[in-house]
């Protein structure tokens, strides 16, 4: 059979990349400005910039930038650290050269300043991209694809046109041996029942029951929700109406485990991603934004995202494509430049839900393969990174993996 793509990077690790993507990544947001300026020349030969902004330590922070790094699509990656900070900079550089990656680490306070750092990191990147240029490429097949997918801005047509239609890719990619990942525990609140009746195994079904459960209660204490007022101005009446759109972008598979960031599923199947923190509620918001979200699914494995949207959203991310599936004829039409599939054109019966579905799934082909999602070919390299904490998964969520 034909290898979905011809040519990815092989990691030590035992999976493969779609991109060769360099990371620069900041550990303070003191050391944000020094990272973006040694960035910022490179963007076209594909340096990304990602960051932790907080002083002080946190597990989930440090589980999600080692994942980030070593992620597939990573091939290098430069650390920029001011010196004070909280963050275990050596864990991270030793975590990255383990996994067989160039890894180096600047200390703004060590190394002279800001100009100084500036052109030393320069330097540093030139070196970086030289030797992954010389990293081998192998071919790749469908199973061995990560799909991670979230929603935002949405409105009264995304449950009905884009979020169905990427869960009929999702069947698809499921049935090709594909690992899928739908999140956003909160914006499931409702649909827990029908979710767990879903489940490989009853114990599975009691653990995402409990995952829903958690977010209405965090959501609950913080005094809000995930319905925002742009939900209401698109037409969307309730958080369950809003649930059941969401719901529907994990398709009619099976579903195979419950994840938290940074795990990596083990194999292929569909996969829910708990991304409200274990707890008393104390971090804000769960997710401040959809691309705190993305981040999550990213440092999950995933390859690439599928991004449902009524009302437009125009941001990309770092170190993984972002697909665009709109699912509002008249916001495909005037977003044009930032949307990759016009799932809308089933309300103008131009299309069906199966047409939709297989034509994502044509797309998320050919961005495994090389081609630039529109978030790419316009520079969006959006990422978040907070505060949050969980406890360790037991073995219930993943049956599929035993």
């Amino acid at each position: 059979m034909k290898p979905l793509i011809e040519q990815s990077w092989p990691r030590a690790d035992g999976r493969k990349g779609i991109r060769n993507t360099l990371v620069v990544a900041y550990l303070v947001e003191c050391a944000h400005h020094v990272a973006r300026e040694i960035q910022m020349p490179y963007r076209e030969r594909g340096a990304h910039l990602i960051g932790f902004s907080g002083c002080y330590p946190n597990d989930y922070s440090f589980r999600m930038m080692k994942s980030l790094c070593t992620h597939p699509n990573v091939g290098g990656v430069l650390l920029l650290s001011l010196g004070c900070e909280g963050f275990n900079r050596n864990g991270l550089r030793e975590a990255v050269r383990e996994s067989g990656r160039p890894c180096e680490l600047l200390v703004i306070q060590n190394s002279g300043g800001t100009r100084s750092t500036i052109e030393t990191g320069r330097a540093r990147i030139e070196a970086i991209l030289a030797e992954m240029a010389r990293q081998p490429r192998a071919p790749m097949s469908l199973s061995e694809l990560c799909v991670g997918t979230v929603c935002g801005g949405s409105d009264g047509t995304s449950g009905i046109t884009a979020n169905p239609g990427i869960g009929r890719a999702f069947d698809q990619l499921v049935g090709d041996g594909a690992a899928c990942i739908f999140e956003e525990t909160g914006e499931l609140i409702g649909c827990e029942h029908i979710m767990a009746a879903r489940a490989a195994t009853p114990e599975l079904a009691e653990r995402l029951t409990a995952s829903v459960e958690k977010a209405a209660r965090y959501y609950t204490v913080m005094g809000h929700g995930s319905f925002a007022p742009g939900n209401a101005d698109g037409g969307l009446t309730t958080q369950e109406e809003k649930s059941m759109g969401a719901y529907s972008k994990s398709g009619a598979s099976a579903i195979s485990g419950l994840i938290q960031p940074g795990n990596v599923p083990e194999k292929g199947g569909l996969y829910l991603l708990d991304v409200v923190p274990d707890g008393e509620p104390r971090f804000g918001f769960p997710n401040i934004n959809d691309n705190a979200e993305i981040a999550e699914l990213i440092a999950c494995g995933s390859h690439l995202i599928l991004f449902a949207t009524g009302r437009g959203s125009v941001v990309g991310s770092a170190i993984s494509p972002v697909i665009k599936v709109c699912g509002n004829p008249e916001t495909f039409r005037n977003l044009r430049d930032d949307m990759d599939v016009d799932a809308g054109r089933i309300l103008e019966g131009r299309g069906t839900l199966e047409e939709v579905g297989t034509e994502i799934v044509d797309c998320v082909r050919e961005v495994a393969s090389g081609k630039p999602t529109a978030s790419e070919s316009l520079g969006h390299q959006e990422f978040v990174l907070g505060y949050k904490s969980f406890s360790p998964l037991g073995p219930s969520c993943h049956p599929t993996s035993q």
